[in-house]
């Protein structure tokens, strides 16, 4: 099998971010890629203005590129945040602002995969309160998401990057599924398994996978060390991803990583042109 067998979607949050995000879509398009995924675009607001959200459908559609993928609004990414919806007060309720805002973009371009990044946790709050407080905003959101026919992704981030996030393994992540899952009976809540998160956190991937695939929404990569293309550190990842198709994962992989020097379509020059387009 290899790199040729699988359904690979770029992010634009973190790919081609040498050009403004309205010129994004065209230029995954003109790279080869037919579809696309994002973080929340707009880290600073959970609801823009309808101009704003139109624009980018716009930019998507003309492109001829999917959305295949979406982040729940999760506050500053890149930056300190890791999420919103377990962290009390302001953020918490501009997650739950966002649901019905990111649901209906998601449904406007028939995007099924919405990503609800947890959170950090924070100072002087007891860690059972907002977990309470995130069973609480994911089972809103799942129930949001199956009105569009949609899945909630819950996702281990990495603990020397992320040392205040609780969602940093495949089995914590996990838990958190089962836990949607039993609230909702929806069964909608999926794992992200991110290869590059699970790496840095040293966790056994062939073990994972062969564990997690059943439950697993959406799969993420990046190099190890570094965060960079394959190729350009130690994971497997052609094997891995191998290895995750014969375990009935047949969904998408999200290209999550820095290009480094290289930009524009010089960052995928890893992958053959042919292996771009989703099949």
């Amino acid at each position: 099998m290899g790199f040729a067998d699988q359904r690979f979607n770029v992010n634009l949050s973190i790919l081609f971010t040498e050009l403004p995000l309205l010129e994004r879509p065209a230029a995954a398009a003109a790279a080869g890629f037919t579809a696309v995924e994002l973080w929340w675009p707009w880290i600073d607001t959970p609801t823009p203005e309808q101009s704003e959200l139109d624009a980018l459908k716009k930019a998507i559609e003309d492109a001829g590129v999917r959305l295949t993928g979406l982040n729940f609004y999760a506050g500053k990414l890149p930056g300190p945040d890791r999420g919103a919806l377990s962290v009390p007060g302001e953020e918490s309720e501009r997650f739950r602002a966002n649901i019905d805002v990111a649901v209906a973009f998601a449904d406007s371009l028939g995007c099924k995969a919405l990503n609800a990044l947890y959170g950090n946790r924070v100072e002087g709050v007891e860690a059972a309160e907002q977990d309470a407080l995130a069973l609480e905003n994911l089972v809103l959101a799942a129930r949001a998401a199956d009105r569009i026919g949609a899945v909630v992704l819950i996702e281990a981030l990495n603990k020397p990057e992320s040392p205040l996030c609780p969602l940093v393994s495949a089995p914590a992540a996990i838990e958190v599924v089962d836990k949607v899952n039993a609230a909702t009976g929806l069964g909608n809540a999926k794992f992200l398994m991110d290869l590059y998160h699970l790496s840095m956190n040293g966790e056994d991937l062939p073990q994972v996978i062969e564990q997690y695939a059943a439950k697993t929404g959406h799969v993420q990569i990046a190099d190890n060390p570094g965060r960079g293309a394959p190729g350009t550190g130690s994971l497997p990842l052609e094997e891995l991803l191998d290895q995750l198709k014969k375990a009935g994962y047949d969904g998408w992989v999200g290209l999550e990583y820095k290009p480094g020097e290289r930009t524009g379509a010089e960052a995928f020059d890893w992958l053959p042109a042919e292996a771009r387009a989703a099949r």
